[in-house]
């Protein structure tokens, strides 16, 4: 027996034991009981200990002469003993019974996980492809100004911002001006008449009516992308043009006007066409010096027959 899950008691010298259970005196045996353990004993280390062994209440039989020396049953100090317990069974309840651990609650990993990074490049890259293909129709919606004049093959308005954007690349360097800033109202400032379309003065459509309608395209074209910082980017580009709120809106739009006659002066040179109109109402309304100049220079040529067949 190990020692240190029971004890095993000594058994007293016995005489000679007859079939019935008597002694050959003809007196009835009397077995002594075994003498449990105080209290339970826990082994010093819990992971190393032998598993406990079932305990037969039929005890072989001793040897027939001699006596055991009975040993002292191995008592841990109670502050080991209590330790013992409370790392086996938990801590000590009412009455001092050890009560169960409540096993943790399980833990939803996929709620308190973020998202991983092949997900959210997924999601990322199908906002994107999303909004270039909304775009799209800018590549394929001709200006509506070219087709009221009977213009074969006009323009598409993602052809009039590339120039534009272009202009603002080639522009000399100006005082306060933030040339990079410059190029991405011109890529923008038309962005929402991929949904709306080109709506013209021609179309009886009043300029707030105008406004509202591409504000709201351009929340749902923000959107579409997906939000975040990007979108932020564009729609405060966007408005800046629209409210003519900073130096580079201003520059561009003067490039949007100088871009207009510039075509008109290749169209009339294509077509034969005479197309005063949209000469006319671009006069006088440039604000910059290198608007001014570019459109001096369009005009120049048209009045030189260089556009002009």
């Amino acid at each position: 027996f190990d020692s240190t899950s029971a004890v095993c008691p000594v058994p007293q010298k016995q005489e000679g034991r007859a079939k019935d259970g008597t002694r050959g005196d003809g007196k009835q045996s009397r077995r002594r009981p075994p003498i449990p353990p105080p209290f339970p004993l826990i082994p010093s280390n819990p992971a190393t200990a032998l598993p406990p062994m079932a305990v037969s209440s039929r005890l072989p039989a001793p040897p027939a002469r001699g006596l055991l020396r009975r040993s002292p049953p191995r008592i841990l100090p109670p502050r080991r003993l209590a330790c013992g317990a409370r790392a086996v069974s938990g801590s000590p309840g009412p009455g001092g019974s050890p009560v169960p651990r409540r096993p943790p609650a399980p833990v939803d990993a996929a709620a308190v996980a973020p998202p991983s990074p092949a997900s959210s490049a997924a999601s990322s890259a199908a906002s994107a492809i999303d909004f270039l293909t909304l775009c799209h129709s800018l590549k394929t919606t001709k200006r509506k100004g070219w087709i009221n004049h009977s213009i074969k093959g006009p323009e598409s308005i993602a052809d009039h911002m590339y120039r534009m954007a272009l202009m603002a690349l080639i522009a000399d360097d100006l005082p306060a001006v933030n040339r990079e800033r410059c190029i991405k109202i011109a890529i923008v400032h038309d962005i929402a008449e991929a949904i709306v379309g080109d709506i013209t003065p021609s179309d009886g459509i009043p300029k707030a009516e105008k406004s509202r309608r591409e504000q709201e395209a351009l929340n749902e074209m923000c959107e579409v992308l997906g939000g975040g910082s990007t979108a932020e980017e564009i729609k405060g580009l966007w408005e800046e043009y629209e409210n003519n709120s900073s130096v580079e809106a201003n520059l561009v739009k003067d490039f949007d006007k100088v871009e207009m006659i510039l075509q008109a002066l290749e169209y009339e040179k294509e077509h034969g066409k005479v197309l005063d109109e949209f000469f006319l109402s671009t006069a006088g309304k440039f604000q910059t010096e290198i608007g001014k100049s570019w459109a001096a220079e369009v005009n120049s040529r048209r009045s030189n027959g260089c556009g002009q067949n």
